[in-house]
């Protein structure tokens, strides 16, 4: 059984809704979710933000912390997974925004991924650094952490 399906199966049995806001990852969390048979009774919409924009006019992220903290960030992280589950109406949302790469700078290094865990009412942050993997490594492993964190969350609930 992949994550994914464990997913599914655990939201589905305690009658939870999850959701997903990415950046980086670019909607491979919600393809990886929406891949397996039966997820519509769990998921029923995900957002893909790439842009400032997006995340400020589709999950409520000010501008004030897109200026203070950049994208790529915790406090950004924080208000992606709580705009997400009010935007979704889901007891369980992920955010994740990072430098996938190429690129990055000595102060936000590629590999950097920012996750939001949002749950009961209260989200939780964590920064991986990947380091510079590549693209398509960097996006994979953020996809992997965060489906990981997901199952764990549902795991506890």
């Amino acid at each position: 059984m992949t994550v994914a399906s464990s997913i599914v199966s655990r939201a589905a049995s305690l009658g939870l809704k999850i959701t997903a806001a990415e950046s980086c990852t670019g909607g491979m969390i919600c393809a990886a979710i929406t891949d397996v048979p039966g997820s519509s009774a769990v998921f029923e919409r995900g957002f893909i933000t790439y842009s400032n924009r997006a995340k400020t006019e589709m999950l409520g992220v000010t501008t004030e912390t897109l200026d203070a903290h950049g994208a790529v960030s915790e406090p950004v992280a924080t208000q992606m997974a709580a705009g997400a589950a009010k935007a979704a109406s889901a007891d369980v949302a992920i955010s994740v925004s990072g430098i996938a790469g190429p690129g990055g700078s000595d102060h936000k290094p590629e590999g950097r991924v920012c996750f939001g865990l949002h749950k009961n009412g209260a989200t939780r942050t964590e920064t991986i650094e990947f380091g510079p993997l590549g693209r398509s490594e960097v996006r994979k492993a953020a996809t992997d952490h965060a489906l990981a964190l997901i199952l764990r969350a549902l795991e506890t609930a």
